[in-house]
């Protein structure tokens, strides 16, 4: 038996190092080509940066384009995180409170869920024509785009999630005068701290990465690009600048760290309020 559970956790360590490789050797790969020139990147990827070429990033840097898609993405992401934030919480609330109580809310959680299993392929170019006809063809619309798009999963995750919640908090809460409105900001929102963060770290890497979306509807100049269409223009029909995109890469992954570990963060304590409070 202890024979066994050695070979059992020895097979778990060989996994779980093959499994650091895959994490580590992308990120290994992003940074040493940041810091070589298009000379060294194109003799090997795989070799160290010597000597560390570090012009990619003042190019990319002192660029006035680089900072105006760094302030589009930075301001389309916000807009997503922010609608995710106050609207799908309440929409569900109200969605998984009345489930069980009403057709309608049923089907509207139903039709919801449809959406997800649209492809993004299929909806492409009504959005677009949508867009266009309102004028909405610029980050800000762009923003609300992504925020109607990342209703149908949003609305499941914290329905599935508002589904654990004991409504006897809630009834508790009535008892004591509280209103529905209360109720929700002051016992069933502070509980949705777990999954609230997982949204978020979900629709804000999304936003931060996304290409397609962009490329589709900002063609208006150079003024609202984001930071892919920023970074997409290094690349040429028969090269691309290694140096200058890898760079581009790196100086905008710092923002969106921070931003994931401090989200990790919240799903921790969320979990602890949560515990603590039922």
């Amino acid at each position: 038996m202890v024979e066994g559970r050695k070979q059992h956790n020895g097979l778990t360590y060989v996994i779980l190092f093959f499994g650091i490789l895959l994490i580590i050797f992308p990120l290994y790969i992003t940074i040493v080509t940041a810091l070589k020139s298009n000379v060294q990147s194109s003799q090997s990827f795989f070799t160290l940066p010597i000597p560390i070429y570090l012009d990619g990033f003042k190019e990319v840097l002192s660029n006035e384009r680089y900072w105006r898609a760094f302030f589009n993405t930075i301001y389309i992401t916000a807009i997503v995180l922010a609608g995710n934030i106050i609207i799908m919480p309440a929409m569900s609330y109200a969605v998984a409170r009345k489930i069980p109580v009403s057709k309608a809310y049923k089907l509207v959680y139903y039709f919801l869920l449809l959406g997800i299993f649209i492809p993004f392929q299929v909806k492409m170019m009504p959005l677009v024509k949508l867009l266009s006809s309102l004028n909405m063809m610029n980050p800000t619309g762009l923003g609300i785009l992504c925020i109607s798009s990342s209703t149908c999963e949003s609305v499941f995750l914290f329905v599935g999630y508002m589904g654990a919640i004991p409504v006897d908090m809630e009834e508790a809460a009535w008892i004591d005068g509280a209103s529905t409105m209360k109720t929700y900001t002051s016992v069933v929102f502070p509980l949705l701290k777990p999954m609230l963060a997982t949204v978020l770290i979900k629709q804000g890497l999304w936003m931060w990465n996304d290409f397609m979306l962009p490329l589709i509807t900002l063609n208006r100049g150079w003024k609202d690009w984001t930071l892919t269409l920023f970074q997409y223009n290094f690349q040429t029909e028969y090269t691309i600048n290694y140096s200058l995109t890898f760079s581009t890469f790196v100086a905008s992954m710092l923002p969106l760290l921070i931003f994931y570990c401090f989200m990790q963060k919240a799903i921790v304590g969320g979990l602890t309020a949560g515990a603590v409070k039922s």
